[in-house]
């Protein structure tokens, strides 16, 4: 469901007893679309977070705390000048748009009072958010709009403000159920109910339009042309009870689940169109509704926006990669013609005193063939026999030397995709920007990156992933190969046991003993672990390697998280699926 205007009216009017009268206390910018807003009044402080990214353009307050970059962009530094310190004294919805306007009043310069509006324009790919000075005029915005990108409404500084044109729909809070009939029967063309509704209701989204056609009909699809009195009798009903809830603020915060419990719309009102198909869980503040519904969604669009350099990196050294061992196999294919070579200089040499000088090919027996079967030998005309002899020697030298060069290389090239791919995989289960970083500074030690510009501070290392398994061990799972290396090698004990999925790229995962032996449900679990944090982690049933600490090494000049080790065992298991650290 896109944030509708009904349902931001019910956001506005929560924010408003929240945060009326507050005072802007700190300002961040996560991300080039998102604005955190930390407010502090008598109750104490929120945080109110702003975004305008196209899938996810929202207002609500969060209890989470988003990752800030180092160096906060222009535009939060703008916003920290303007509106550090001043008071939240409105909140306005224009109607039932889909537009906030947040109205500070503070001090400028001179120690003068001065209004400014934050706009907060949730239209899709359209969203934005807005500086505006009390005269109307815009200071800044986070996406600015040239004559290039739309030529009916500018989003530049210094140009005056104006809302987003309306569409021209009527609106359910001046409006009544039979103004609504009337515009529908005045519709053009043969449409659903649905779709009848949306274009005529300003405000509303799909679902609710959705919804109204279902209870109209008793849950069957209707058009607009088939409202009969009967039909009509119950959309007027329904419909005044959609226009007092909207006016009156009526209704709960409400997601919808699938039956895999993923969200997957939301609602301030029951509904019924999806039966039993759906569940419903209700929330304490619509707030709280938006945050959980994008929490997953938005933490995996910044990731993706942030490791997008990275990935594109690992990628191409992947695909070169590959393309390097495929050339380099078969080069060693053509290698195994060698022994051709030798043969031939060999029969060449047997047979020097009756090869005519100038000859262009000459037939043997193959003393080397049980049968001694008649072999052909192709010959340069423009050298001696004996000359021809020394070019096939040198051929089968070089096939010889050449062979084993490209082993080298082949072993080498696939050292390095299997580290790529570790690296890649790590990459795809990094959570926050701290492991981005860390994998980053892993990348620049191995020669990957370049370092730019003044050498930055160096982070405190993340520690592994903890875990405690239902017989009370602890589980220690490695983020990246360089933390996978400082556990196995410095963190874990000899006596401790040490998993890794069979095969494939995946974390180090060891079970700390401390002087006990686990049970056989504590190596189960650390197993599944090793699985879960591996790129084998959507298969079923998984191999994973176990063996002691001690029977773990790490050759000399190996990549980091490459280590061999002995005395395995294998278990069978299934990733593990709690999310639960």
């Amino acid at each position: 469901m896109a944030l509708d205007g009904a349902f931001l009216r019910h956001l506005k009017n929560e924010l408003s007893q929240r945060l009326l009268d507050s005072k802007v206390d700190k300002i961040y910018q996560p991300s080039r679309d998102e604005l955190v807003l930390q407010l502090r009044s008598r109750e104490g402080t929120a945080r109110l977070f702003l975004s305008a990214r196209a899938g996810s353009a929202r207002i609500n307050l969060t209890e989470a705390s988003p990752e800030n970059p180092k160096t906060p962009p222009m535009f939060c530094m703008l916003l920290r000048k303007r509106l550090s310190g001043a008071r939240l004294r409105e909140i306005v919805q224009p109607e039932l748009e889909r537009v906030l306007l947040l109205v500070f009043e503070g001090l400028n310069e001179l120690g003068d009072t001065v209004k400014m509006t934050l706009a907060v324009e949730i239209m899709g790919q359209y969203s934005n958010l807005v500086l505006v000075d009390g005269e109307g005029l815009v200071i800044d915005a986070v996406h600015r709009v040239d004559a290039s990108m739309s030529s009916q409404r500018l989003i530049l500084p210094g140009i005056r403000y104006a809302l987003p044109p309306g569409q021209n729909k009527l609106c359910v809070l001046d409006c009544d159920a039979d103004e609504v009939i009337r515009a529908l029967q005045e519709l053009p063309g043969d449409r659903s109910l649905a779709k009848g509704l949306l274009s005529v209701l300003q405000g509303t989204s799909p679902i609710l339009c959705r919804e109204l056609e279902h209870l109209t009909g008793r849950g069957r699809d209707i058009s607009c042309r088939e409202l009969d009195e009967e039909l009509i009798s119950r959309l007027r009903f329904f419909l005044k009870r959609l226009i007092a809830m909207v006016r009156e603020v009526g209704g709960k915060p409400y997601i919808i689940v699938d039956e895999t419990k993923k969200p997957m719309d939301f609602t301030f009102e029951d509904i019924l169109q999806y039966g039993t198909g759906r569940a419903f869980c209700e929330c304490s503040t619509f707030s709280e509704l938006l945050d959980r519904y994008y929490a997953r969604r938005d933490a995996m669009e910044t990731m993706r926006r942030r490791s997008e350099d990275l990935n594109r990196l690992l990628n191409n050294t992947a695909t070169r990669l590959i393309k390097k061992i495929y050339l380099q196999q078969e080069e060693l294919k053509a290698c195994a013609q060698r022994e051709h070579f030798r043969i031939c200089g060999d029969l060449i040499q047997a047979n020097l005193y009756q090869i005519p000088r100038g000859a262009a090919a000459f037939t043997a027996e193959n003393f080397y063939d049980e049968k001694l079967s008649k072999m052909e030998i192709t010959l340069d005309p423009s050298v001696s026999p004996a000359a021809n002899a020394q070019r096939y020697y040198k051929s089968y030298q070089k096939a010889k030397t050449a062979e084993g060069v490209l082993k080298v290389q082949i072993q080498k090239a696939e050292t390095e995709l299997d580290y790529v791919s570790s690296v890649l995989d790590s990459l795809s289960r990094a959570e926050s920007v701290r492991e981005l970083n860390e994998i980053r500074q892993e990348l620049t030690e191995q020669g990957y990156l370049k370092t730019k510009g003044k050498r930055q501070k160096t982070e405190t290392a993340l520690p592994p992933l903890q875990f405690t398994s239902p017989r009370g061990f602890t589980v220690l799972v490695g983020r990246n190969n360089r933390q996978n290396d400082q556990l196995t090698l410095k963190t874990a004990n000899k006596n401790d046991w040490w998993f890794h999925v069979k095969d494939l790229p995946g974390s180090h995962t060891v079970i700390l003993t401390e002087g006990r032996e686990p049970d056989e449900e504590t190596v189960l679990f650390a197993a599944s672990l090793a699985a879960a944090h591996s790129k084998a982690r959507d298969a079923g049933k998984v191999p994973v390697d176990y063996t002691r600490i001690r029977y773990v090494s790490k050759p000399q000049g190996a990549k980091p998280g490459r280590v061999i080790y002995v005395n395995q065992k294998t278990l069978y298991v299934a990733p593990y699926s709690s999310k639960e650290k």
